[in-house]
């Protein structure tokens, strides 16, 4: 049995690997055409920025049902991501970048707030 308390949602490891998430996608779209920034990076980094914030301060909310929809909101901007990543690969102007340092992080927090929302909701039907 773990002696760890969570304390903040500093102490969330969901938390910390959206964080690690957030810092490999700026250096993702850093690589990007300057072209690009206003439109394609912003969008991404964005989306990624949107995921540690909304499980913050969903935990800070206070409330179970804030705090799953605020797990939801991240969840939905990890999709937003996802979709975001598989445009740039297939685009001529980036397609050429290495994108596994953003998949399996971002694959890994998709999983990780899954289970956090079904643990939360037992009635939440994981996907995929």
């Amino acid at each position: 049995m773990s002696s760890h308390t969570i304390h903040s949602y500093k102490d969330l490891i969901v938390w910390q690997r959206a964080i690690e998430l957030v810092i490999a996608i700026y250096k993702l779209t850093d690589l990007f055409p300057k072209d690009e920034q206003y439109v394609l990076t912003s969008q991404m980094r964005r989306a990624a920025i949107s995921i540690p914030s909304n499980i913050a301060e969903g935990r800070r909310r206070g409330s179970k049902p804030d705090y799953l929809r605020f797990l939801r909101i991240a969840y939905a901007s990890g999709a937003e991501l996802e979709t975001q990543i598989e445009i740039a690969r297939h685009l001529p102007m980036t397609k050429g970048h290495d994108y596994t340092s953003v998949n399996a992080p971002l694959e890994e927090v998709m999983k990780m707030l899954n289970v956090l929302i079904h643990k939360l909701n037992p009635n939440h039907k994981p996907t995929t």
